[in-house]
């Protein structure tokens, strides 16, 4: 037997209180003897033992009164072995990730795991507890028509989502409900990339259902990105295609379109263009629809406009002077007072790109023209590397020399890459700072291949009158807000405003435009995970083997996984029983009660 208010226990302690009043009233404090009370004395005496044993019955009642009182009230639990189940805590994991968007037998797989959470939830009984968490992280609790309804407005989602994570916050919500059994089923399409070979144990026992018909045949368009971001005008839109045929391919511009072609069995694409649009816009490459239709398509963004401006002071020395010409050769930076590359201790204007000063008895002047600039960073202690540099497209790259960079004041900026958990690579409103000079003796990246496009995306995507970045991410995920961006207007036009470090991204795919004020300043391509496309399933048995130690078990029989979900060896609740035989105990009780007061008066 078990409890699930095992503290009501205690009320039981006032079961000594009968027992009390039985032992008071067999004291006498005082006797007085009164001639007609002699006759009652004698009557007493007559039927002593009657009386005693009633009186013991009395007692024993009122005590097994209170007791199972208190017993009821701690809400006990036993194992009847009768049919149907004790109340359980169930939580239903819905896949609806990208991939149950696709259509077989002539209708979306999402509607057959729908079919599949009714079947579990059908047999729910009112003292159960349920819930329904979505591969998306969404979750809805309640009566079995609120979870019924909840199951039938869920859609597929953009991307993967996390069902790992979603069947951990399941397992939780039962194995926290305080219901004697809990328990996860979780209904889904067996994508095999969406279940890492390993997992951790469930907190809760888990029933895993997943459909056992092979998935369709799949095209997708798994990554599209604009190279470089800001045509000037000219550009690459570079796409992988996943295809096991022949497939024709689009390429468009708003409602333009910039290229078309064939790829076979799959592979890159490419498509060149000199659009005659200007400021940041979005594009697409798209494929004839299949039987997924999401991603059939897939966005990107790129900004088109002259190239910026750009000069490289003397401070800057002689490998950003010779980096600056290349790009002005290529068309992607022309001559003039825009954006300057120059040491910090040369006091420029802004927009620039500031290096480390070479000469550490400039440092001191570099401070002070930081400070003037009201830029949030100095140089501080110098230190010796090599170390490497991770972020902003420099992993690979060493710095040799450089400066730790100390922050001052309160001022927005980011931190653009990194040596260990130190920054040497600083920005903010209009400026870029390196903790190292771009001089070999510094930091051997002017010799490496990533420096020419680091500049050019330092200039053209940071420092540019109408720079800013493309940010490819997923559905839902968690975008670091650039220091400058107030807003996000969506495909519709609306614009949310932004503020905090992070934002979260749509759970619908698309491209949203940060806004720098009410200007467009850079985008946001939200687009499913490319391992989404792949739709090779693996069984309901072999993804329940992967939760490493736990009571995990699958099948691809909806029959099966509606029958095991509630298990009849649950305890079930006692406390009607309980409360029926303190009833008949009260009237037992009272009718002892009623015939000693008949007998004695």
């Amino acid at each position: 037997m078990s409890f699930l208010a095992p503290f009501a226990l205690l009320l039981g302690l006032a079961a000594a209180l009968p027992l009390w009043l039985h032992l008071r009233r067999r004291k006498v404090e005082m006797r007085l003897d009164f001639p007609a009370v002699r006759y009652l004395l004698r009557a007493e005496q007559e039927h002593a033992r009657e009386l005693k044993v009633r009186n013991v019955l009395l007692m024993a009642l009122r005590v097994a009164i209170v007791l199972l009182l208190a017993l009821a009230a701690a809400r006990p639990l036993a194992r009847l072995g009768v049919g149907g189940h004790g109340p359980t805590a169930l939580a239903v994991v819905l896949d609806n990730s990208m991939s149950t968007g696709a259509v077989v037998g002539g209708r979306p797989v999402l509607a057959g795991l729908q079919e599949a959470a009714h079947a579990v939830l059908e047999r729910a009984r009112s003292s159960d507890r349920l819930w329904v968490v979505t591969a998306d992280g969404a979750v809805t609790g309640g009566a079995a028509s609120v979870v019924g309804a909840a199951v039938d407005h869920i859609t597929s989602g953009a991307g993967a989502g996390d069902l790992p994570a979603a069947v951990r916050t399941a397992a939780a919500l039962a194995s926290g409900a305080g219901l004697p059994a809990a328990r996860v089923v979780v209904v889904t399409d067996g994508q095999a990339s969406a279940w890492p070979a390993q997992l951790p144990r469930p907190s809760a026992p888990l029933l895993l259902y997943a459909p056992g018909t092979p998935p369709p045949a799949n095209r997708a368009v798994t990554r599209a990105v604009a190279d470089p971001p800001h045509w000037a005008p000219r550009g690459v839109v570079r796409a992988t295609v996943l295809a096991r045929d022949a497939v024709t391919w689009r390429a468009a511009l708003g409602s333009t379109t910039l290229a078309r072609g064939t790829v076979a069995g799959g592979g890159t694409i490419e498509a060149a263009a000199a659009p005659a649009a200007r400021g940041w816009t979005s594009g697409v490459i798209e494929l004839p629809p299949d039987e997924l239709r999401a991603d059939d398509a897939r966005p990107f963004a790129l900004h088109v406009g002259p190239a910026p401006a750009a000069r490289v002071d003397a401070s800057a020395g002689a490998f950003a002077r010779t980096a600056l010409a290349a790009l002005a050769a290529d068309g992607r930076v022309r001559e003039g007072n825009g954006v300057t590359v120059a040491g910090a201790e040369s006091g420029t204007a802004l927009p620039a790109l500031l290096t480390a000063p070479s000469d550490p008895a400039r440092v001191a002047l570099a401070n002070r023209a930081l400070e003037r600039a009201r830029i949030p960073w100095r140089f501080g202690e110098r230190r010796a590397g090599p170390v490497p540099m991770r972020g902003d497209g420099l992993d690979g790259a060493s710095a040799l020399r450089y400066y730790a960079l100390e922050r001052v004041g309160a001022a927005p900026s980011d931190t653009l890459a990194r040596v260990g958990v130190e920054p040497v690579i600083v920005a903010g409103e209009g400026w870029v700072l390196t903790a190292f000079a771009l001089d070999p003796a510094d930091t051997d990246l002017p010799v490496r291949a990533p420096f020419l496009p680091w500049l050019d995306r330092t200039i053209a995507r940071r420092l540019a009158a109408d720079a800013g970045p493309v940010i490819d991410t997923s559905p839902l995920a968690w975008i670091a807000r650039p220091a400058w961006a107030t807003g996000l207007e969506a495909p519709d036009g609306t614009v949310l405003a932004l503020d905090g470090a992070r934002f979260r991204a749509s759970a619908a795919g698309g491209v949203y435009f940060l806004r720098r004020g009410a200007e467009r300043a850079g985008a946001v391509v939200v687009a499913a995970e490319s391992g989404e496309s792949v739709l090779e399933r693996a069984s309901a048995a072999s993804i329940a083997s992967r939760f490493a130690g736990g009571e995990a078990s699958g099948t691809d029989d909806v029959a099966r996984i509606a029958a095991r979900a509630w298990s009849d060896k649950s305890p079930r609740p006692i406390l009607a029983a309980l409360l029926l035989a303190v009833l008949a105990l009260l009237a037992l009780e009272t009718w002892v009660s009623r015939r000693d007061a008949a007998e004695t008066g």
